[in-house]
């Protein structure tokens, strides 16, 4: 039921909506402030600010560091992740029986199982393979944890294919892996990029898994500010939110003026 602007229940609506956006953002305000403190510690700045923290961003190699190898990190299992949640949900969409809902289950278990659980069973496993503080090992378990995201943005993406266009391709003379590269993978592309960000987004902010699989020669951002914050909060910390946080603002004004000027040249056409 669509509620009417200038009723009572439109109004608790918008005001509840109001509340829980500032109660999302209000704390994410108090970081800028922070990261322009002078003080050797985390605190708000008193009569001067100063950009000695972002200095240190740069002037410290082990942030530098930090940042390339979360790039690395998640990039490759982004694309493991892809590459895997894009052919199960393919096989799973074709296949349609109870066995391919039970493999569907199965592939959705490391976004079901408790962060801690699915670390430790990656611990035990990958010491047996050589695998821990390596890359292969980061990026397989980091590519295994965006996997289900995927999985479910590309089902999503096949539910609403019409099979008539891949009927009609094959009978036109396509074979099967033509039909999938020039007719499937195309309309289920928007499915693969929204998986693909969720991926490398999950991959970006993982931390649980990676204090237990790695040490120093993989070093991520997350482990960095997990190591920044373990005995004194450095406001070094403060000065990285703040840097992405500017990077997700002008990525979504980026994504509002290209969604505009499409729909601008759908309205002119």
């Amino acid at each position: 039921m669509r509620l009417r602007r200038d009723s009572l229940g439109f109004a608790a609506a918008a005001c509840g909506a109001w509340i829980v956006l500032l109660y999302l953002v209000l704390p994410l305000l108090f970081v800028v402030p922070v990261s322009l403190t002078p003080q050797r510690y985390l605190s708000l700045p008193d009569r001067e600010l100063s950009l000695r923290h972002y200095a240190t961003l740069i002037d410290d190699p082990s942030w530098i560091n930090s940042i390339l190898h979360s790039a690395i990190v998640a990039s490759s299992a982004t694309l493991i992740a892809v590459l895997m949640g894009t052919l199960t949900a393919i096989g799973c969409w074709r296949i349609a029986s109870r066995l391919s809902e039970v493999a569907r289950i199965i592939m959705l278990a490391p976004m079901i199982v408790p962060p801690i659980v699915h670390a430790l069973g990656f611990y035990r496993v990958w010491v047996r393979f050589g695998l821990i503080d390596t890359f292969p090992g980061l990026i397989l378990a980091h590519g295994i944890k965006g996997m289900p995201f995927v999985l479910i943005t590309v089902a999503a993406a096949l539910a609403n294919f019409d099979l008539r266009l891949e009927q009609a391709a094959r009978n036109l003379g396509a074979s099967l892996a033509q039909t999938v590269r020039l007719v499937l993978l195309p309309c289920i592309l928007p499915g693969i990029a929204t998986g693909a960000v969720f991926a490398f987004i999950i991959s970006w902010d993982e931390i649980v898994v990676t204090l237990f699989i790695t040490s120093r020669h993989v070093y991520t951002l997350p482990r960095k500010i997990w190591d920044g914050i373990a005995d004194n909060i450095n406001p070094s910390v403060a000065a990285v939110a703040t840097i992405f946080i500017l990077i997700t603002l002008v990525l979504l004004a980026l994504s509002f003026l290209l969604r505009r000027e499409a729909r601008v040249e759908r309205s002119a056409a």
